[in-house]
């Protein structure tokens, strides 16, 4: 295509193109990222339209597409700037599709990543009037702090066209290229020798005192919306001068542990990678997974449990620049599995308006991806979180008790910080117990021992 450039991945990028064709195509839509505004009054359907192709012109990200080699290599593809594709869509009765179907349908479709844009745009009007903007993003263009600069940058430009003023946005300074073509100088090295220290202690299976043979292939997912952990979070959080993530993450490493018996649950979570370096302002896809060991061996409260959390986070986010692909290879050199993920996205725009915790299935599906994924999303009222496990290594009851326990946890720390420890948090959940040894199975002949 004339005008169009070929790149090589960032490293941001390799953790999500690993995933995404993990992933079967109907399960895609989990990685996509779904921005919905408000548009102010005074606006034209062409001023959005207008606005659109700005941002796409301006952002190389935006405009790229990708591909694999010969050799099995991924590479970029960034195309010239073209006008940005605008379904518009009417919250009035008119026989078409109504708005929350028209979002739903376009958050869930798999993007053809050698074809499509990474973004995709609808406008909802009311009386001809546009009111809402939604944009659907592929997540190897974008990461959290990508979303929120595209958000900033769209109020500036729908505020300036109501005032009919120029917008103050600042001129981009680097491009993904420039930043692909720093870390090409870069040593991986010394990072990645942590690593390999840490795979050489994991346990080749954490699910390998519950892993079944028998049964579909299947994974189930539940999702338990809850109000009140909201605030009990950032309370926690702000005691102990932690992350509201990092509360979570020591509910999930205490129940994990205690449901694998392991002495600790290796994990990967994820951080951003935008605190040193000249490019830390690029738009694009730009973070880390983080492998996660805490020890929970001598039983530690709840307070010293999260302490452990948060300095294991960072002493893991000190050696998290590194591509992914080449943690992947350790991994298969230690013949190891990841058996879980945890993620934690903050989502202020969605709403739940929720008033009391409640639990919610999903229909189950084939098998995909790591044995367990745990996902907290915090909306503006409440945190949603969302468990799927596949079906040889958690029972269906099981997954709620997991979810219900990780709130009661969280809720009795808030009230009663001085007298939970972790086996208290596994108690609350009251794992079934594992299969005796004859009924245990290696994972990698799928033969009980």
């Amino acid at each position: 295509m004339s005008g169009a450039k070929n790149a090589n991945l960032g490293w941001g990028q390799r953790y999500i193109w690993l995933r995404y064709h993990e992933l079967p195509p109907h399960a895609r839509h989990d990685t996509h990222i779904i921005l919905n505004l408000e548009i102010p009054s005074g606006l034209t359907i062409q001023n959005c339209r207008a606005i659109l192709n700005q941002l796409v012109r301006r952002h190389e990200t935006l405009r790229t597409t990708y591909h694999v080699d010969p050799d099995g290599d991924p590479y970029r593809v960034v195309l010239p700037p073209a006008p940005c594709p605008l379904i518009v869509m009417t919250t009035e009765k008119d026989g078409t599709p109504m708005p929350a179907e028209v979002v739903d349908q376009l958050g869930r479709a798999e993007f053809d990543i050698a074809a499509d844009l990474p973004i995709r745009t609808a406008i909802s009007t009311t009386a001809g009037e546009p009111r809402r903007i939604v944009l659907v993003l592929n997540h190897l263009a974008v990461d959290m702090w990508t979303v929120r600069e595209l958000k900033r940058e769209l109020r500036l430009n729908c505020a300036a066209l109501v005032a009919r003023r120029p917008a103050a946005i600042e001129p981009v300074r680097h491009r993904p290229s420039d930043l692909i073509r720093y870390e090409a100088t870069l040593d991986p090295g010394p990072a990645l020798a942590y690593w390999e220290k840490e795979i050489e202690t994991m346990r080749a299976d954490a699910f390998a005192d519950r892993r079944r043979p028998d049964g579909p292939p299947e994974t189930r997912r539940a999702t338990l919306v809850s109000p009140a952990l909201l605030a009990a979070s950032r309370r926690i959080a702000a005691r102990h001068r932690v992350w509201p993530s990092q509360v979570h993450l020591a509910a999930y490493t205490a129940l994990m542990a205690a449901y694998t018996g392991g002495p600790s649950f290796d994990h990967l979570t994820f951080t951003g990678n935008r605190e040193t370096g000249p490019y830390a302002t690029v738009l694009t896809c730009m973070f880390s997974p983080l492998l996660m060991r805490v020890d929970v061996t001598d039983d530690p409260s709840f307070a010293e449990l999260l302490a452990r959390v948060a300095d294991r986070f960072e002493q893991a986010r000190a050696h998290s620049y590194v591509p992914y692909d080449k943690v992947v290879e350790l991994l298969a050199k230690k013949g190891a599995r990841l058996a879980s993920e945890f993620n934690f996205i903050k989502q202020t725009s969605r709403e739940s308006r929720a008033r009391r915790s409640r639990v919610t299935w999903q229909a189950p599906s084939e098998d995909h991806g790591a044995d367990t994924y745990v996902r907290i999303d915090e909306w503006k009222d409440a945190v949603v979180i969302a468990l799927s496990a596949a079906s040889s290594v958690m029972e269906a009851d099981t997954i709620e008790r997991f979810l219900r326990a990780m709130e009661t946890a969280i809720l009795t720390y808030d009230a009663t910080p001085d007298g939970l420890r972790t086996s208290d948090i596994a108690a609350l959940a009251g794992f079934p117990p594992a299969p005796p040894p004859s009924q245990q199975t290696d994972p990698t002949t799928g033969v009980r021992s």
